[in-house]
């Protein structure tokens, strides 16, 4: 039998088992359960009462495993926090409630209630006074098979080892694996630290608009769509930036949003075309400031969440621990590609594009060549963290210039971790005439150059700077990237629960 027949007779069973269910006059769909505490819990505060058996829980998970022997079943129940053994005796439950351990299968939700004992194997286990079904499972669940190892410890092999199978079926990779809905919750705690963070130090968390009918704050194609009412083109927000920014012209003086953004790029192991950014802005700052801030917040969250502020991600050992170092733009390239990009034309920089693989560098203009250099010679070589300061003006449309008379430098800077972006800051143009030339000119790339990514002229945008912006430091954190070094991930479709995949 093939494994799509298998899969068709375990289902078929399982609805056999379901018409039995409705026939007993079981619901096999339940509308409530209160359970009263968790497996954790359960097991810790039968071990902080010495073992004292009357004490009862009353539990709500699914099966994890059936052992039947006659009148007798061990099962496990398995809830967000663990597992629990489960006792059911036919003398007990009786012969209808014994009839329902019958039908029950794997992944079944069930509610049980009942004291604790300790069996003569040593293991804490829940005495079934009463069973409830709550949800009955008519696909099977792919569970690997579990063992024990010398020490006790249980080691899974198999199950769904499919990992394009696991992004599709999200629900069944988290019912199935632990450490899924483990890293799970060490994202919600990160999100949770870096809100912390900020709230003490008086950001306030504010929401903008994602469709948005100028898109910019980054270099990105949009995603477009269509409003029929107003009968108009918009856009997916690409970055929250601008109208942040907006807000502090307003007076809003430290303000802060976590939330998603949609980028038409390509898919792979560091891109996603949806995913999550923290953007802050903070009036009266420049990019030092931000600098600080940068390196305080992320050795907060990592740790806050992992206990240390040294970790290892794919081998290497990563130390948060500010400062962190710090490197011009320029010398980077000069350091790491040998390349003294800033003397150089366009065409000695194709020269030099060429020579590093970049892809179709003879069709691209400065702003993309200087780009695809740093990407080809320098990222890679980034363990980190580590700050890079000081980019050139082509590739920062929304960066004051360098201060100190140098016009072809702007006071940006970036933090790669283990050769990937994951932080963007500036020290905040506010000038609405240089603004507008910025903008412009990057019209102009996008004409002359073909660079599609470049900025479009924001006429709003341009309006609120000529109220005036104070000055001002700000931030982008890409929240899938931080997760992923914190939990030694090297897909960022490993900490998106619903990943954007090709079709099937």
């Amino acid at each position: 039998m093939t494994e799509t027949g298998e899969a068709q007779h375990v289902i078929k069973a399982r609805q056999e088992k379901l018409r039995r269910l409705q026939e007993l006059g079981i619901e096999p769909y339940a509308y409530h359960y209160e359970p009263t505490t968790s497996a954790a819990a359960a097991l810790r505060d039968y071990e902080a009462m010495s073992g004292e058996s009357a004490v009862k829980s009353r539990l709500a998970g699914r099966v994890r495993s059936l052992r039947p022997h006659g009148k007798t079943t061990f099962a496990h129940l398995e809830d967000r926090t663990g597992k629990m053994q489960v006792y059911f005796r036919q003398d007990t439950l009786g012969d209808e409630g014994y009839e329902l351990v019958k039908l029950l299968d794997l992944g079944d939700w069930i509610g049980v209630e009942g004291p604790m004992f300790q069996t003569r194997t040593g293991e804490i286990t829940l005495r079934a006074d009463d069973l409830q079904l709550l949800a009955k499972t008519v696909r099977p669940l792919p569970y690997g098979k579990e063992e024990k190892d010398e020490s006790g410890e249980s080691i899974e092999h198999g199950g769904f080892g499919d990992v394009e199978s696991r992004y599709r079926q999200r629900y069944a990779d988290l019912a199935v694996h632990s450490e899924v809905r483990d890293l799970f919750v060490v994202r919600t705690k990160a999100l949770r630290e870096i809100r912390r963070f900020l709230d003490d130090r008086g950001f306030l968390h504010v929401e903008t608009p994602i469709l948005q009918p100028v898109y910019g704050g980054a270099t990105a194609q949009p995603f477009t769509t269509f409003h029929r009412t107003l009968d108009r083109e918009l856009y997916l927000r690409i970055a929250d930036e601008l109208y942040l920014k907006r807000l502090i012209v307003g007076g809003l003086e430290r303000v802060y949003e976590i939330g998603q953004v949609f980028r038409n790029e390509g898919i792979d192991r560091t891109h996603n075309p949806e995913f999550s950014m923290l953007e802050l802005y903070q009036a009266y700052a420049d990019y030092h400031d931000m600098m600080d801030l940068t390196e305080a917040l992320v050795h907060h969250v990592v740790q806050e969440v992992k206990g240390t502020s040294v970790i290892t991600y794919e081998g290497k050992q990563l130390d948060f621990q500010p400062p962190w170092p710090r490197l011009a733009w320029y010398e980077a390239l000069e350091r790491h590609g040998r390349l003294s990009a800033a003397d150089l034309g366009v065409e000695g920089l194709r020269g030099a594009a060429r020579e590093a693989g970049v892809e179709d560098a003879d069709e691209k203009g400065k702003t993309a060549l200087l780009d695809g250099l740093f990407k080809a010679l320098v990222e890679d070589e980034l363990s980190g963290p580590i700050i890079i300061y000081d980019y050139p003006v082509e590739l920062s449309p929304l960066a004051k210039h360098k201060r100190g008379g140098d016009r072809t430098l702007t006071e940006r800077f970036e933090v790669f971790v283990a050769g990937r972006e994951l932080a963007n800051a500036f020290s905040e143009l506010n000038d609405p005439f240089e603004q507008r030339e910025r903008f412009e000119a990057q019209a102009r790339m996008r004409e002359e150059e073909g660079w599609e990514e470049a900025h479009q002229v924001d006429e709003d945008y341009i309006t609120a700077l000529e109220y005036g912006l104070p000055p001002t430091g700000g931030m982008g954190l890409g929240i899938d990237r931080l997760v992923m070094i914190l939990t030694d991930r090297s897909s960022i479709r490993e900490v998106i629960l619903f990943p954007t995949l090709r079709p099937e």
